[in-house]
């Protein structure tokens, strides 16, 4: 009777330890995503003309459209500011603006990051929701766990999930022009005046006094049933390394 019981509890256990072991995928996702990962990546790369120290001079302007609470415009400043770069409030004044919109945050997976990225400046946002990812387990915890080691990875599977959480933002850099790129378009016309005569016209139109660039900036943090309050400082402190080290 004793050997009976013995073997029985060993039986248990050992469905127990295989089911863990060789039946449930969430095991490989709990060791292996079990630190914080961050990664901020740019779609397009961007290479501004130096200038003298004087006039190292932005303005910046960031706006939120998400549905999260995050202000990154003053620590984008603070970021400037560290690197010797003058902050301004009148554009007027400035040589370099920097513009970003925040236009999603929130829970999605590798590819979905991956193909927001090659979107590129002001393209589709692609699955970016409330996307969890689970660590999977086969239905071969069933035939070699039976019916207790099916329970066990399915409560385990349950408490492990592999969670990205993504930030995809537009930036636009600005860099004012010398006078000697400014660009001047000639147009010439006429047009009738009574029945006599014709008025010619020549115009002169000036581009804007900017060279324009634009990139996107998509940052992924990804853990281990990762919770947005642990992601978020991660994710501002990558996008305000990146969006500052342009200049």
């Amino acid at each position: 009777m004793k050997n009976f019981i013995r073997l029985g509890l060993m039986t248990l256990l050992s469905l127990f330890i295989m089911s863990i072991f060789t039946g449930c995928g969430a095991l490989t996702t709990a060791i292996e995503k079990r630190n914080l990962d961050v990664q901020t990546k740019m779609s397009d790369s961007i290479f501004l003309e130096p200038v003298e120290p004087e006039k190292q001079i932005v303005y910046v302007r960031v706006r939120n459209t998400t549905d999260k609470d995050i202000d990154i415009e003053n620590g984008i400043k603070q970021a400037f500011e560290s690197r010797g770069f003058k902050v301004t409030l009148h554009p007027t004044k400035a040589e370099f603006m920097v513009q970003a919109n925040l236009l999603q945050v929130g829970k999605s997976d590798q590819k979905s990051a991956t193909r927001a990225l090659e979107s590129g400046f002001g393209g589709a946002v692609l699955g970016v929701g409330a996307v969890a990812l689970s660590g999977s387990r086969s239905g071969g915890s069933y035939a070699a766990g039976g019916i207790i080691g099916g329970l066990i990875g399915t409560v385990t599977d349950a408490l492990v999930k592999d969670v990205y959480y993504t930030m995809v933002t537009d930036v636009e850099i600005r860099q004012r022009a010398s006078k000697d790129e400014i660009i001047v378009q000639n147009a010439s016309g006429s047009s009738k005046q009574g029945i006599s005569a014709n008025v010619n016209q020549n115009i002169q139109t000036k581009n804007a006094k900017w060279k324009i660039y634009r990139t996107r900036i998509v940052s992924t943090a990804n853990k281990m049933n990762l919770e947005f309050k642990e992601a978020k400082p991660k994710l501002i402190e990558g996008l305000t390394r990146s969006i500052s080290g342009v200049l």
